[in-house]
């Protein structure tokens, strides 16, 4: 075209108007997330002065407030004497290294484009601290005693001192889940509206593997393949599970489970063979609780021929299982039920070697501890016990995470906990807008994450660094680097 057309002037014109309108789209996109974090800071700081109030109030009535100590005591040790009936005996692991503390309270934010093509909300510039009605708040919140010493109630968490932080904003419905890959570099994150997102927060790592993958039912669980990136499973609500090839970005196997057990809840792959386990249920989660999920079905398949190769015996009409995890050598499998029972499988011989009553509500999560001595359980009524595997039935550290826990948003979704590399950290997902971070059996005191603008849905840990993620029903997912 010559540069004398009439026409080039006014189509460099409106190629300009649009990239400016495009422009402004982004940053009001960008503005309305600022303003819905400072909206749930104000939300927040409105809440810790309320109680505070209440709790000046309640200086009164010290007394009656130690009952209710004593109280707890009394039902934390009965329920060591209910699972001292158990009676298996695991061996112990190797010791993990020991992990640092994190310091309080920094906010920063900023905006940046993410590797990944979709805007991101990244933390860089704008710096927030306590205000002075904080400081007067905390002054009237008491303490609590726990395992002989005096540790601070979980509104008196400080939030995490952050190096930086990445919101994605590719999904357009509540997350239900999402993992980091076995090496840490790329992340996997699921939503309600069925769609499946393959990103990376790191700007040196090269996006080539992100994608969207198009599910065609509610995402309820996701896993990585453990020795590499290179396949992530995803299993649905409607019975499907999907193995998906980051490096040829395409489903490798599309499998289903029996017609019976249409609601895929978990799905873990082995650390050592190539194989994985799918936790099935007859119900799909949704208006009823976590207790009406129906039967549970366990299927072993093989990775190499995509077929089912057994069905774990768990009795007859058995609860469904809401949480798998392996130990670390993918001999001993770990399942978690509605009924509050833990479940141990040789997985050499397809059968259960033992299993203990471990709450009184449904389990929603289950971890094995970081030297395997140990596993930790997640009540959904928000109760969070460490159980001994070498005196089976024994409490080593137990938490009440009740101010993070809402049983009515967990209807819709099971709440779960993720510890990081070092095993000292235990975050946990909330009703709130905010989720708790618990030094396990340490002195330092708990930390809060910052602010999402909803209740936060999912959670994991990067596998080596003190990176973690959070999804939440705000549509978002938030990688979060910690000091």
């Amino acid at each position: 075209m010559s540069l004398t057309n009439p026409r080039l002037p006014a189509l460099l014109k409106i190629s300009s108007e649009k990239n400016t309108i495009s422009r402004l789209k982004r940053d009001n996109k960008h503005l309305s997330l600022k303003l819905s974090q400072l909206q749930a800071l104000l939300e927040d700081k409105e809440a810790q002065l309320g109680q505070s109030k209440r709790s000046l109030r309640a200086t009164n009535s010290s007394a009656t407030s130690s009952g209710v100590e004593d109280e707890n005591l009394h039902l934390s040790a009965s329920s060591e004497e209910i699972c001292s009936l158990a009676t298996s005996h695991l061996g112990r692991r190797e010791q993990s290294e020991e992990c640092a503390t994190a310091e309080p309270v920094k906010i920063i934010s900023g905006h940046v484009k993410s590797s990944s093509g979709h805007d991101s909300y990244s933390a860089l510039s704008l710096h927030a601290s306590y205000s002075g009605i904080d400081d007067a708040a905390q002054g009237f919140y008491g303490s609590i005693i726990e395992n002989g010493r005096e540790v601070l109630g979980e509104e008196e968490f400080p939030e995490v001192s952050i190096e930086f932080q990445e919101t994605f904003l590719g999904h357009t419905s509540p997350i239900t889940r999402c993992r980091f890959s076995a090496s840490g570099n790329n992340i996997a994150s699921a939503s309600v509206d069925g769609t499946v997102r393959i990103w990376t927060y790191d700007s040196s790592i090269p996006a080539s593997r992100n994608a969207t993958i198009y599910c065609g039912a509610e995402i309820m669980s996701l896993d990585w393949e453990c020795k590499s990136d290179r396949l992530l499973l995803i299993g649905t609500a409607d019975g499907g599970i999907k193995a998906w090839n980051v490096d040829a970005k395409r489903v490798v196997c599309d499998l289903n489970t029996t017609e019976a057990f249409p609601s895929v809840l978990d799905l873990k792959c082995s650390p050592v063979e190539p194989i994985f386990v799918s936790a099935a249920s007859s119900q799909r989660l949704g208006s009823n609780s976590m207790e009406s999920l129906g039967y549970a079905s366990l299927t072993v398949w093989n990775m190499k021929t995509w077929k089912a190769m057994t069905v774990l015996p768990l009795g007859e009409d058995p609860p469904a299982i809401t949480s798998l995890c392996f130990n670390h050598n993918g001999k001993i499998l770990a399942a978690s039920a509605t009924d509050g029972m833990i479940h141990m499988f040789d997985m050499s011989a397809g059968l259960q070697i033992t299993g203990w009553p471990a709450h009184d509500s449904a389990i929603s999560s289950l971890l094995f501890g970081p030297d395997e001595t140990s596993i930790f359980s997640l009540g959904s009524d928000g109760r969070i016990f460490e159980w001994s595997l070498q005196n089976q039935g024994r409490v080593l550290w137990s938490k009440t995470s009740s101010r993070f826990s809402d049983l009515e948003t967990s209807n819709y979704y099971r709440h779960e906990m993720a510890l990081d590399a070092n095993g000292r950290q235990l975050l946990v997902t909330s009703g709130s807008v905010r989720a708790p971070i618990y030094q396990v059996q340490g002195h330092s005191k708990g930390l809060r994450t910052l602010p999402h603008s909803a209740a936060i849905t999912t959670v994991d840990w990067h596998p080596t660094l003190p990176i973690f993620l959070t999804g939440s029903a705000d549509n978002s997912v938030r990688v979060t680097s910690i000091s």
